[in-house]
């Protein structure tokens, strides 16, 4: 489904306008006036899976920001823009109908959820310790037993009943942790909860931007979340934009790919893409070394 169909980006026109029209005499820069406009960019052509491609300083995450902030789709951080971005936006124009449950996803949305994750886990560390010191209290206690004999509510039972447990010749102080720490929360390294991250957003028909989801994610991870976004885009409805220089992205099935380091910018095939030429070459020349093993 491609609920975003066309963009368009302000002209080299546009930007003069705004710099003339604007009092000051002084300022730091023009961010983000004359990145597209002197790489021949104006109207952009979107697919149900369209990656931005180029090096650092490319523009394509700027790029994405812009749509982002055009479509005022949901964003999870903040987003500090510079003091022309308001009026670089007032020369945008979208065509499409793009839905409200549209979302961004930045590389920091997942760093945050990630050092989230980890903080909790580090909160379930400390009950973890908690829980084994109680586990010999509650083993002595299930002993004695006499301490259990009247229960005068269900807070009683339940001790009874966790002290039983504990006191169970087949349930290991590991086994009797574990279980309990099982009820909070379930404990992923940081590769799966940056996927986890994925998946937990993207929904069924709406946009998501992302931009360059391969930083918090191993070759593996990112295969999956490949899989899990071609399935999204062609099972439900779901319309993708990506900034990436990952291989593994820029081939996704009939992505529609802009080459930012060209200008102008024109569309390639992800084989013709120099960073994943640099991968292949890389690759080729050490073929004898993969076939020997």
């Amino acid at each position: 489904m491609v609920h975003l169909r066309q963009f368009k980006l302000a002209s080299d026109g546009d930007e003069l306008g705004i710099i003339l029209n604007e009092r000051r005499t002084c300022f730091n820069g023009v961010y983000p006036l004359k990145i597209f406009s002197q790489k021949g960019l104006e109207w952009i052509e979107f697919a149900n899976i369209t990656c931005f491609y180029g090096s650092n300083g490319s523009g394509k995450t700027t790029l994405l920001n812009i749509i982002g902030e055009e479509l005022n789709v949901i964003r999870h951080s903040e987003f500090s823009n510079s003091a022309f971005f308001g009026r670089y936006l007032e020369c945008c124009e979208a065509f499409g109908n793009v839905p409200e449950t549209s979302q961004f996803l930045s590389s920091d949305d997942v760093f945050d959820y990630v050092m989230n994750m980890r903080y909790l886990n580090q909160d379930i560390d400390d009950h973890r310790e908690q829980l084994i010191k109680g586990y010999a209290t509650m083993r002595k206690r299930a002993g004695e037993d006499e301490e259990y004999r009247k229960l005068h509510g269900l807070d009683d039972y339940d001790r009874w009943k966790e002290a039983k447990s504990a006191f169970n010749k087949n349930n290991t102080q590991s086994k009797f942790v574990n279980e309990r720490l099982a009820r909070n929360i379930d404990m992923f390294s940081n590769g799966e909860t940056a996927l986890r991250y994925f998946t937990e957003h993207i929904d069924r028909d709406a946009l998501y931007l992302l931009d360059e989801p391969e930083n918090s994610l191993s070759i593996k991870f990112q295969l999956d979340l490949a899989k899990y976004i071609e399935d999204s885009a062609r099972f439900y409805n779901c319309q993708f934009i990506i900034s990436t220089h990952s291989p593994v992205f820029l081939s996704l099935k009939n992505a529609l790919i802009y080459n930012l380091d060209k200008a102008p910018v024109k569309t390639e095939k992800w084989t013709e893409l120099e960073n994943v030429r640099r991968y292949y070459e890389f690759f080729k020349s050490r073929e004898a070394e993969f076939e020997n093993d």
